[in-house]
């Protein structure tokens, strides 16, 4: 298998790490500054600006093209809003012989170890993606990586609130998804699942996509002491009060729980579907977010309708 080759024949495993911002240069220098520490040394940074031309060629200039330790940083040209799925598909096609490619969000700080420990962890063959620990601002776990319940199209996030502890994390049998804020993949992870649904354009990706390849027989793997600070929502909103979110994170969110449920074969989507229409309910209740729910109600619909892409809504990318 030509992913566990080249993870494991004992030369340097050059990383391709990818980056997809939208209009925060803030994080992307942030996620820089932290990945510049890191202890394994042989990897590049591909970024993928999804705000503009304009935006584009501001950041290129913001960020240099190479770290103070030599490491490549290059800015794809602009090619219209992809999303999160297919800013991430640009910049691992954009590399198409690295050994591992690592997705990171760019409000998220990698530990300096986190790298390479992440790489041992898929050095043995055991697995064909791995993740680490997400840590919130207050030091607890966001997640150790995450459960897909489809009986009620809900997303789980394994561990979310506790006491880091890496002894206290899940085998990595209980894993049905990574969260794209930190998930590296091998060549053979690649290989059979294929890439990103970039029709899901933000939210969800990557829990289709770890649940496709689980389905294909590729293997899941979590390596906790692998620690990755994660602000989460700095570029969408969608990490503060519930009743201040904005339009398009509750309505892809929504949405795109029931294209999950569509794409992975679940029986009656219809139905497992009001499960996800019932949280959205009861959230915006004890929230008091009734415009949210009306959001979330118009993602949920479209999610049935089978719409995708970008939401016809949006106003596109532009230097504005």
């Amino acid at each position: 298998m030509a992913g566990t080759i080249a993870v494991t024949s004992g030369a340097p495993v050059h990383v391709a790490v990818c980056l997809v911002g939208f209009r925060n240069p803030g994080d992307i220098a942030g996620a820089l500054a932290a990945l510049a520490r890191s202890t394994h040394a042989d990897f590049d940074v591909v970024v993928c600006e999804n705000g503009g031309a304009a935006h584009r060629d501001a950041l290129a200039r913001q960020v240099g093209g190479a770290l103070p330790g030599g490491q490549g940083v290059e800015v794809l040209p602009f090619d219209g809003n992809s999303g999160y799925a297919g800013g991430n598909n640009r910049c691992i096609a954009a590399r198409p012989d690295a050994g591992a490619w690592w997705i990171v969000n760019p409000d998220a700080r990698p530990a300096p170890d986190a790298m390479a420990l992440l790489l041992a962890a898929l050095a043995d063959g055991r697995a064909d993606a791995v993740g680490g620990t997400l840590l919130g601002d207050d030091g607890r776990v966001q997640a150790y990586g995450g459960r897909w319940e489809p009986r009620i199209a809900r997303a789980v996030s394994i561990g979310k609130g506790e006491r880091f502890d890496p002894a206290a994390a899940p085998e990595a049998a209980a894993l049905d998804y990574i969260l794209g804020a930190s998930l590296m993949v091998t060549p053979h992870f690649l290989l059979v699942a294929g890439p990103m649904r970039d029709d899901y354009f933000l939210y969800g990706e990557e829990v289709e996509w770890c649940l496709r390849a689980r389905a294909r027989g590729l293997r899941l793997g979590i390596e906790p002491r692998a620690v990755i600070a994660h602000a989460q929502g700095t570029t969408t909103g969608d990490g503060g009060a519930f009743s201040r979110r904005p339009r398009l994170p509750v309505y892809l969110d929504q949405r795109n729980k029931v294209l999950i449920l569509r794409d992975t074969g679940a029986s009656m989507p219809w139905l497992r579907a009001l499960g996800s229409l019932a949280a959205l309910a009861a959230r915006s209740a004890r929230h008091r977010g009734w415009r949210q729910f009306g959001y979330g109600v118009a993602g949920w619909i479209d999610g049935l309708r089978g719409r995708r892409g970008i939401p016809g809504w949006l106003p596109p990318s532009s230097d504005a």
